[in-house]
């Protein structure tokens, strides 16, 4: 339901409002977000090797960042809390870009989707790898957080363009 200025989080005053999904009907909803963090290949090897002092980087990663998307209406102001149905986050690392690719996956059944679910998960494990091993690389970068696709829901299925186009929505 749009309102101000055609935005749905707006009232008729302007004032920001949490959406009403309470007529929309429960559907399965799917997102899959992607980041990456990178590094010198020093770094790298140090996670693949288990040395990095704070402990198992890609695991701890993997794990804030499932329940990173557990706590996103704690997070995101007017997101609604949502029983997640599955939080799959995996890590991997990336020799020819010298780095770490993350990548969640959110489903749920319910009237609104789990974008901002699996954006969350992918940004809190890149932040908690890089908290993770600031003290060797604090060069590091977190780049490229992005909806990669969704499927449910009224505006049905979304699929970001691959080699950087600009993303459409799918019919």
């Amino acid at each position: 339901m749009a309102t101000a200025g055609g935005l749905s989080h707006l009232d008729a005053n302007g004032h920001a409002v949490m959406v009403d999904v309470s007529t929309k009907p429960a559907t399965a909803r799917q997102a899959v977000a992607r980041g990456r963090v990178s590094m010198r290949e020093e770094t790298l090897d140090l996670i693949l090797s288990g040395t990095i002092k704070k402990g198992d980087v890609l695991a701890v990663s993997r794990i804030a960042g499932i329940m990173a998307a557990k706590k996103t209406a704690d997070l995101i102001p007017l997101c609604h809390p949502l029983p997640l149905s599955s939080v799959r986050v995996e890590l991997t690392a990336s020799h020819d870009r010298t780095g770490v690719e993350i990548e969640a996956c959110v489903g749920t059944t319910g009237q609104t989707g789990v974008e901002m679910e699996a954006l969350t998960a992918v940004s809190v494990a890149a932040l908690t790898l890089y908290d993770m091993c600031k003290a060797v690389d604090r060069g590091m970068t977190i780049e490229a957080v992005y909806l990669a696709r969704k499927t449910g829901g009224q505006s049905g299925s979304y699929e970001r363009p691959e080699a950087g186009a600009a993303p459409t929505p799918m019919a």
